[in-house]
């Protein structure tokens, strides 16, 4: 890029930073709206909402005013893109109420449709259940399941197949939860925790943390709540953060593992535990009969519920690019639409990328913005505003050379030899997060399982 282009682009970047911390400083009600049932942070929900409200409101408008975190343009209804010459024509056949492509390294949005329509959330909440909870514990932690722990999952939830009096590891949890979208993983997990409701507390504080203020936490699992919602820009962030986490990248990476099924007696009376085959139910990931595994992608999280339809936040790297891509409620009920068009969008951003304007930016957690402001400060390795390297089950962003998530045939093997972290600096104290990780190798196109 020439030199002029890159002052200017630095300058805007610093105005907009300037912007954005006026808009921090101001109360959250004004940066995204309420929506107008908002339950406390610690209510949680049993069932799901009355089907006949989706199929009412799948033909509501976004609404007049948005959230403006990231740009004003990401808070204006409908499609946004700079279209210019040289740059591809949007896919034909989107119909999702919303969605966002974005450089996941640079944080620039390269377009979005109503990306802060703050809408049901699915499983894709999972993921600030992960970012947020992840760092407690390492891997090799036992817990024994009690009744308890798996009270209060919702009828019809997707479960891994957890059983009362088993002892698992924190890893066979987490697989559980990234690969099968396991509720039950979740609650044992969230047990773990202290319990849902404080669960939830330290999800929405991660949230408001991540600057992700279109979100409010009702269920840890994202189960139907009333008053859960979240929007394609916050689930970007989240994602974009928890990607920060080396073992998030390997669980949410990992087609297939193997699951500690239930301690039985064998035919000569001795207990004996098994195991069974889990695979990843992100189809770009693991493939399906209409959509064949895309090129490059490394995660993250898919979701389905009555009030939320299919939701899906996707990374992919493609000759050293790394994009995000969230698509939430495609209004085509087709087999695997909702990867069908998270496809279509992915392969837009790689001929974009580096041709067309962003339209707005991912911005930074609230603490590395603060750290920013004060010479000498930084965040901790690996995760800008989160646990650092020492803290138990933390991991850092430093290039690995194998990132198996083990367990199975779909641990994922050699890791990428990327830039570690970085967070640039820029004049007068504005801040832009220029984060570079290992993502798994998952360039080379699998087979189908």
């Amino acid at each position: 890029m020439p030199a002029p282009k890159n002052s200017i682009r630095r300058s805007l970047l610093v105005i907009s930073t300037i912007v954005l911390s006026t808009v921090l400083t101001a109360p959250v009600a004004l940066a995204a709206p309420s929506p107008s049932s908002k339950p406390s942070a610690g209510s949680s929900a049993t069932a799901t909402a009355d089907p006949s409200k989706k199929s009412k409101d799948s033909k509501a408008a976004p609404p007049a005013k948005m959230s403006t975190v990231g740009g004003t343009r990401l808070g204006q209804a409908g499609t946004q893109v700079n279209l210019a010459s040289g740059v591809p024509v949007l896919p034909k056949g989107l119909s999702a109420r919303s969605w966002i492509v974005a450089d996941a390294e640079s944080g620039e949005v390269l377009a979005a449709h109503n990306a802060h329509w703050r809408l049901a959330p699915a499983s894709t909440l999972k993921m600030l259940f992960a970012d947020t909870l992840l760092p407690k514990w390492p891997s090799s932690t036992e817990h024994k399941v009690e009744s308890s722990d798996l009270a209060g999952i919702g009828s019809g939830s997707s479960m891994v197949g957890i059983k009362e009096d088993e002892t698992y590891t924190v890893h066979d949890l987490w697989l559980g939860v990234f690969l099968r979208s396991g509720n039950d993983a979740v609650r044992v997990l969230a047990a773990m925790n202290g319990g849902v409701e404080s669960t939830v507390k330290e999800m929405n504080e991660h949230a408001e943390e991540l600057q992700a203020f279109d979100t409010v936490v009702v269920s840890p699992d994202g189960y139907d709540a009333e008053g859960q919602v979240s929007s394609a820009y916050d689930l970007t962030l989240i994602a974009r953060s928890g990607l920060q986490k080396k073992d998030f990248r390997e669980y949410a990476s990992t087609v297939r593992a193997d699951f500690p099924g239930e301690t039985k007696k064998n035919k000569k009376g001795k207990k004996v535990r098994g195991s069974f085959e889990i695979q990843n139910t992100n189809r770009l990931l693991s493939g399906d009969y209409d959509v064949p595994v895309y090129q490059g992608i490394a995660g993250v999280k898919n979701g389905n519920t009555t009030n939320a339809g299919a939701t899906f936040t996707g990374v992919a790297e493609q000759d050293g690019r790394v994009l995000l891509v969230t698509v939430m409620n495609p209004e085509k009920k087709e087999s695997n639409g909702v990867y069908k068009e998270t496809a279509k969008l992915l392969d837009w951003g790689f001929k974009a990328a580096g041709k067309v304007d962003p339209v707005g930016e991912l911005v930074p957690p609230g603490s590395a913005a603060q750290a920013g402001a004060r010479p000498g400060a930084g965040a901790s390795p690996g995760e800008a505003g989160g646990a650092g390297e020492d803290a138990p089950g933390a991991v850092g962003s430093k290039p690995v050379a194998s990132a198996a998530a083990g367990g199975g045939a779909g641990g994922i093997g050699t890791a990428l030899a990327v830039t570690g972290g970085v967070l640039v600096l820029l004049a007068g104290g504005a801040f832009l997060v220029n984060r570079r990780w290992p993502l798994p190798d998952l360039v080379r196109r699998r087979p189908h399982p």
